[in-house]
Formats: structure tokens, C-alpha cells, sequence
């Protein structure tokens, strides 16, 4: 049974905290608060992105729990994401210091291609930048030392072997949608035999998504998907081991030898998903929970559509 410190050890030897607080859809306001309780709590991973809009308040925080003794910038790992216009060509670097200036840190522990798909800045245009390219700009910050650690996040197998064959710094990390009732076996077996740690977001199926809003101001339209929260079997363990569900579907990713990332603003909820570590769950329940059999991506992220590197085009109708 892992305990709250907890870490994957990344192929580069940096050592990663299994659980983090995710910040997606989290406000300027919220965030800080959120950062604070859950740090004081025993987190110690945050990961944040340039396009949630929040890394400037994630990083007051950081300064305050520093400032305050509550931890040193070394027992904190950091991870945020470059947006589509960010790793167009030849943006990267500046694009990294800008988010560095913002959560106020020398370098980020782990960053991230947010998306394989390079646009402009405004999103109108797409940028024809194969991943090869993307990935050699992530190779320039990793060996200037402004990331200890670089990877991918919605990326399909044949985009991240691409990249893998440019034969440069590998990548570290693979941040995937993944959940019960996504559970990615392919991929994270891909990534396990190329050396590669596994992050799943939207680990609780991520009820919150329909709340959404663009930039725009328009709301996404969002495929009907069965809450597995509501999940018969999920239920029936939650009960026999004195848990949540919630808690039951984030240890089923942690005994998968992932990384998990939920988010919440709410003290009590990120008190609750940091508390996993007092149960496991043994191979029968497992095999239990993965009856269900459904295998629903839920972020199809439409806006690569018709992009050369759209990551889910054999996926759209």
C-alpha cells in the first residue's frame, strides 16, 4: 500500500508525487485557497495549464506557503502546460518564461504539450507543425534547464513514437484522459514499454465538465455518459472498504501504477481525494470494476479536427 508520499520515478530519475491537485476550470480566486489547504494537507504536486488563465494566482500561492515555512520550492513539483499557439514554431521558450514569471519559480518540474496540434494565437488558423517539430522545442527547454522534466498530454501512440524517434530527450510523461470508464489500456501499456509515466486526468470521470465555458463565453456540447460514481460495483467496494466512490475510482488509477490529478476547490473534496492511501484494492474488485466494459472517451477536444495532427481523427464520425 503506497503512502501520501508517494512518487513515480520518471525515466530521467526525477521523482514524481503519484497524487496532485488539478486546477482545471479553477477561478484566479479560488485557486489560491485551493493551493494552500491542499499543500498544508500533504500534496505536494500542482498542475496547472497557461490556457486555465490561473498560473499567476497558483504562483502567489506558492510564494505565500514558501514565505510562511509551510515548504520549500524543492519539496513542490510543478507542472503546467503550453497551450496551442505556445509550441507554434519557435515560441516555446519565451512561451515557458512567460508561465515561469507568472507562478513565480526558476523552472517548472514537469511541462507539458498540452495538445499535439500547433494553431495560432487566436486559434483561428491551424499550424501545419509535425509533432517532431513541437517535440525538439520541448528538447531546447529541457536542456536549458527550465523544465527537470518534459512531456505530452493528448497525444496518440503514433504521434509520441514519432517523437520518441527524433531520438532527442524522451519524453517523461504521457497526461491522458483516463478513467474507469476510459481506461486506456492500450496507451498506458505503450507507454510502460517505451519507458513513459502516465498521469490520467478527468480520473473521476469529471462530472464538472458541463459547466464549461470557452474564452467565448459558449458552452461545449458534451456526448450523454453514464456517471461511474453511480457505478453498482463502484458503490458495493466504496461501502465494503468504508470509502467514497470517489475514493474507490482514484485508488483504482493508483493501483494501476498511474498518476492522478482531481481537482476541486472545496476543502472537505480535496481532503477527501488525498485520503487513499489506507486501501487497495485487490485484483477481484479490480476485475470487478472493469465489468462495466464501457470505453467512452468523454474530451473529444473537436477544435483539432482537420488539423494533420489531430490526435482523435480515427475516433471522430
Amino acid at each position: 500500500m503506497s503512502s501520501p508520499s508517494a512518487t513515480i520515478t520518471l525515466s530521467n530519475g526525477v521523482k514524481m508525487p503519484v497524487i496532485g491537485l488539478g486546477t482545471w476550470q479553477s477561478s484566479s480566486e479560488e485557486v489560491i485557497s485551493a493551493v494552500k489547504h491542499a499543500v498544508k494537507a500533504g500534496y505536494r504536486l500542482i498542475d496547472t495549464a497557461s490556457v486555465y488563465g490561473n498560473e499567476a494566482a497558483i504562483g502567489t500561492a506558492i510564494k505565500q506557503l514558501i514565505e510562511e515555512g509551510v515548504v520549500k520550492r524543492e519539496e513542490l513539483f510543478i507542472t503546467t502546460k503550453a497551450w496551442t499557439n505556445e509550441f507554434a514554431p519557435g515560441k516555446l521558450e519565451e512561451s515557458l518564461r512567460e508561465s515561469l514569471k507568472k507562478l513565480q519559480i526558476d523552472y517548472v518540474d514537469l511541462y507539458l504539450a498540452h495538445m499535439p496540434t500547433a494553431t495560432n494565437d487566436d486559434m483561428t488558423e491551424q499550424i501545419a507543425s509535425p509533432v517532431e517539430d513541437v517535440w525538439k522545442q520541448f528538447d531546447g527547454v529541457y536542456k536549458a534547464g527550465l523544465a527537470k522534466a518534459v512531456g505530452v498530454s493528448n497525444w496518440n501512440n503514433e504521434q509520441i513514437g514519432r517523437a520518441l524517434a527524433v531520438g532527442l530527450t524522451p519524453i517523461h510523461n504521457s497526461q491522458v484522459e483516463l478513467h474507469l470508464y476510459f481506461p486506456q489500456f492500450e496507451h498506458v501499456e505503450y507507454c510502460k514499454k517505451h519507458n513513459i509515466s502516465v498521469t490520467s486526468y478527468a480520473t473521476l470521470g469529471s462530472p464538472g465538465r458541463v459547466n464549461f465555458t470557452l474564452p467565448t463565453g459558449a458552452k461545449l456540447d458534451w456526448a450523454p455518459a453514464a456517471n461511474e460514481l453511480q457505478d453498482a460495483n463502484v458503490i458495493e467496494i466504496a461501502k465494503k472498504h468504508n470509502k467514497t466512490p470517489a475514493q474507490v475510482v482514484l485508488r483504482y488509477a493508483l493501483d494501476r501504477g498511474l498518476a492522478i490529478i482531481p481537482k476541486s476547490v472545496t476543502a472537505s473534496r480535496i481532503d477527501e481525494n488525498f485520503n487513499v492511501f489506507d486501501f487497495s484494492l485487490s485484483a477481484e474488485e479490480i476485475s470487478k470494476l472493469e465489468e462495466a466494459k464501457i470505453n467512452q472517451r468523454l474530451f473529444l477536444q473537436d477544435f483539432m479536427a482537420g488539423h494533420p495532427e489531430d490526435a482523435f481523427a480515427t475516433e471522430r464520425k
